[in-house]
């Protein structure tokens, strides 16, 4: 499984709380990369458990979004 912030924006409006199932429905219906849908099908959750955000699936996504995406206004702030 691999994750970057780019991919894992795709499930930034996804309905939280979700199923793996629920997550890989909505991944299909909204046209996300098949490789979205590959890292959802690769959780080895045999419970079936409900994921809260996808903090719950990529622990490093609040820093690594950080680093990736950024704002008019910290563009602005460099000149």
């Amino acid at each position: 499984m691999f994750w970057t912030p780019e991919l894992a924006s795709f499930l930034e409006d996804a309905p939280w709380p979700a199923t793996k199932d629920e997550l890989i429905d909505y991944c299909d219906r909204t046209a996300a990369p098949f490789q979205v849908i590959d890292n959802l099908m690769e959780l080895d959750d045999p419970e079936d458990p409900v994921y809260e955000g996808i903090e719950d699936l990529w622990p490093e996504y609040e820093e690594a979004s950080d680093d990736f995406f950024f704002s008019e206004d910290d563009e602005l702030s460099e000149y």
